[in-house]
């Protein structure tokens, strides 16, 4: 589906249709029936949460779900028959119109064809070079090269992957090691190079990895990361990837790494390190001589560059730093709550073993179904297995439990007759932990509710002649088995009572 919230997000940060449609990624085309469609319809940025990508479609294009399927031609064969002797366009659409007739698939006209396979060649054509604007766009990578830290207990040499921001204008650049090249990492690498700079560039052009990109074997499906997008919205700027294997699209971070791996990585050869932090210490030093050295081919140098022309026009930085959250997927179970990093959050019981996306931060943990928060809580810490459970998520009788302890159960056992307090009493205390028992005294509760308080009583009464300590499933297999003898040998004791309730007997005047 089209991201509808990000061109119109992207569009009042003032980008133009061609770098949207490269940071979505769709047609420029697209882009532009997306704005103008916006405008007729009086749809700006911001927009409400509930506004989401399928609702605007449903606004945008009411009639879009009722376009026909047609089958796409394969551009691959399509390029190598052109370069046969006599192969036109004209005859591959028609060789393309009767394999379609074949397999019941519905055709593109031949203007369609054409259009299609000329978007295909212009992906193939060569490639020129495009001036930036100062301030416009960072590009980002991990070097190639890793730098070397021992390890002081062990003596172990430890690899430390080297990350690269380099300005697109000024060619200024910065530098910094960490342990991996995972998403926490990747992360607060930008967050660094950001308060570095000391502002933030319109466009960040990371490489395709997988911190940055969800790959799904072709270009068009591939999505920005989750927390990688959180980041650019949160700094104001947009993610535009380059091709896979196109160093092309990002030359000044692949021109840089090379230098970074002379200049600094190569330049430390000789010293060692033995902590992660004594490393970054001194590449910030080499970082420093490297952004004062002078051009080759022009008059000064890249921090020269950059504090004339683009630190004045990067967007300012944020109040706070940008919190770093992990994205993971959970499947709700049963017991209404998913499990992240051993402790178990609950979610509504409707959502019973339905996947949910979860957003973990340091202080808190997001639960979200088809991009809508459907739960939040605050992170636990400590001993594992412990629950966060919020009352209004689960079912009403789950919730009536809750509400039930020893001595309510009792209470209401005394209520109904001795008898019954009996057996809730011997139930309660049946077990080393009294909650154990719950289930079995809300059994007998429901019993009440079904077959009546007197024939509960009646049973119960049956039950502890057989046994002191009777169990709730030999008391539902009295009332089963005989409630009705039970129900009239109420009935008849009743009646009794009601015969001689103003008998007084002989104990009365022994008294």
């Amino acid at each position: 589906m089209t991201k509808y919230r990000e061109i119109l997000r992207l569009s009042s940060l003032g980008f133009s249709n061609r770098n949207i449609a490269l940071s979505v990624p769709c047609s420029r085309n697209t882009v532009s029936k997306v704005l103008k469609r916006a405008k007729e319809l009086n749809l700006f940025w911001p927009l409400s949460d509930d506004q989401t990508d399928a609702v605007l479609e449903q606004l945008l294009y009411p009639k879009l779900h009722n376009r026909s399927n047609r089958r796409m031609p394969d551009y691959d064969y399509i390029r190598k028959e052109l370069l046969r002797n006599g192969v036109s366009k004209k005859l591959l659409w028609t060789e393309y119109i009767e394999d379609c007739r074949a397999n019941g698939d519905e055709p593109l006209m031949y203007s369609q064809f054409c259009y299609h396979i000329q978007q295909d060649e212009q992906k193939h054509r060569a490639t020129m070079h495009i001036k930036r604007k100062p301030a416009e766009q960072i590009e980002v990578d991990w070097a190639g090269d890793p730098a070397m830290i021992i390890d002081p207990d062990t003596g172990e040499i430890i690899k430390a992957h080297i990350f690269v921001g380099v300005m697109t204008y000024s060619q200024y650049t910065y530098v910094e090691a960490f342990l991996d090249m995972k998403q926490r990492s990747w992360i607060k690498a930008h967050i660094h190079m950001y308060e570095y700079f000391g502002g933030v560039a319109k466009i960040l052009v990371p490489d395709n990895c997988k911190t940055a990109v969800i790959h799904n074997g072709k270009r068009k499906d591939q999505q920005i990361n989750q927390t990688y997008q959180e980041l650019a919205e949160y700094y104001g700027t947009a993610i535009i990837p380059a091709r896979v294997r196109s160093p092309k699209d990002k030359p000044n971070a692949e021109g840089t790494v090379g230098n970074i791996s002379t200049w600094i990585t190569a330049a430390l050869r000789n010293e060692q390190f033995f902590s992660l932090a004594e490393l970054n210490r001194a590449i910030r030093k080499k970082l420093l001589t490297f952004n004062q050295k002078l051009f080759q081919k022009k008059e000064g140098s890249r921090l020269e560059l950059f504090l004339e022309n683009e630190k004045p026009l990067l967007s300012p930085l944020p109040a706070t730093r940008f919190e770093l959250s992990d994205w993971k997927t959970a499947t709700v179970q049963f017991n209404y709550h998913i499990s992240v990093d051993k402790m178990l959050y609950s979610v509504p019981y409707e959502y019973i073993k339905k996947k949910v996306d979860v957003k973990i931060t340091d202080n808190t943990v997001e639960i979200f179904y088809n991009h809508n928060r459907i739960a939040s809580h605050r992170r636990l810490k400590g001993r594992p297995g412990q629950y966060s459970t919020v009352t209004a998520h689960m079912p009403e009788d789950h919730q009536k439990y809750l509400e039930w302890n020893g001595d309510r159960f009792r209470k209401w056992a005394e209520q109904i007759g001795i008898n019954t307090y009996h057996a809730v009493n011997a139930i309660l205390t049946s077990k080393r932990v009294e909650q154990q028992t719950y289930r079995s005294c809300m059994g007998l509760l429901k019993l009440a509710e079904k077959y009546s308080d007197t024939l509960l009583e009646a049973a119960c009464k049956k039950a502890l002649s057989y046994t002191s300590s009777p169990s709730y499933k030999s008391i539902k297999n009295i009332l089963v088995t005989s409630s009705k003898k039970l129900k009239s040998e109420a009935d008849h004791t009743e009646s009794t009572h009601k015969a001689h309730g103003i008998t007084r007997g002989a104990d009365y005047y022994r008294r």
